[in-house]
């Protein structure tokens, strides 16, 4: 029995509508539904008996088995179902009805087309890079915990600066004050890297990304590394703790003296690609960039 588990951001009524709808249309084309318990709550039994989901736990075993995980909302959302898709190696297929939604496959106006998709199979499945991180302190695990977009050591008081050294490949970088530190894969290099001033690297890129965070340093630049890379962030123990923030959602304390240890996971997130698309061609469409000047490539070359 193919079944796809559909997570969705429940605050919304539209959502909650459209969810309602791909339960229906999923029945209609074959594939039965799993839904998380605490999310069929909000949603109530508006729905037909025999397109009715299977309720399962919030748990990292709730996808195990799935074809695919359905994702109905933003960024936010799709962050939240890697959390239970990457256990069980079950690909992700995100449906934006949030805002820039940059992770998303889909958009709202092509969903039909996107369920058809999904129920014929005919799509592609790519592995994202994620990240492992770690906190030590004198020599004791203090957590670990994983990211797909970027795991950022940042500080935990507004009015001091976070001293750290920074360590490459076991070899210290550079040390200076900032608000804090991130090391992004290249698909976090669209979202908060991007925003602190750090580059954009295409998917299939093979690297890492560290970019400081307002630093006061004459070399503290963002910094795109080999992706077998250690990075490691040590916190000054004479100054003020921080929290290490794994895609807005894990967080670990970070006290004083405390080192942060950053690399590449074995555990990849994948993700469903319904067409051949150019990076390029999504970058426009999400930051709605200007090209209308373009002419293209000659038709005499």
């Amino acid at each position: 029995m193919r079944e796809i588990l559909l997570v969705l951001h429940t605050g919304r009524p539209a959502t909650r509508r459209t969810a309602l709808y791909v339960m229906s249309e999923l029945g209609r084309l074959g594939l039965h539904t799993r839904v998380l318990a605490d999310e069929w709550a909000e949603l109530g039994p508006d729905l037909p008996a025999e397109f009715a989901p299977r309720l399962v736990p919030g748990t990292p075993e709730c996808a195990r088995g799935a074809e695919a995980v359905l994702v109905l909302g933003g960024d936010g959302t799709l962050l939240r179902a890697a959390d239970l898709a990457r256990p069980a190696g079950v690909p992700l297929l995100g449906v934006n009805l949030g805002h820039v939604g940059f992770l998303a496959e889909a958009e709202e106006d092509t969903l039909d087309e996107a369920l058809q998709k999904l129920a014929a199979g005919a799509y592609e499945v790519e592995e994202r890079t994620t990240l492992e991180a770690l906190v030590r302190s004198n020599g004791t695990v203090l957590g670990r915990t994983w990211a797909l977009n970027e795991a950022v050591v940042e500080k935990t008081t507004r009015g001091r600066i976070l001293e750290v050294v920074l360590e490459v490949d076991g070899r210290p970088v550079s040390s200076f004050g900032c608000d804090g530190v991130l090391c992004s894969t290249p698909t976090g290099s669209t979202a908060y890297a991007f925003s602190a001033g750090g580059p954009l690297i295409w998917p299939q890129v093979q690297a890492l990304l560290v970019v400081p965070s307002n630093a006061h340093a004459l070399f503290a630049r963002p910094m795109v590394i080999a992706p077998d890379s250690a990075v490691a962030i040590e916190v000054s123990a004479d100054g003020p703790s921080a929290v290490l923030d794994c895609d807005g959602r894990r967080t670990v304390s970070v006290p004083p003296g405390a080192r942060v240890e950053l690399r590449r996971a074995t555990e990849p997130v994948r993700m469903i690609r319904l067409a051949a698309q150019p990076f390029a061609d999504r970058l426009v469409r999400k930051f709605d960039l200007p090209v209308r000047s373009w002419r293209g490539r000659s038709s005499n070359a």
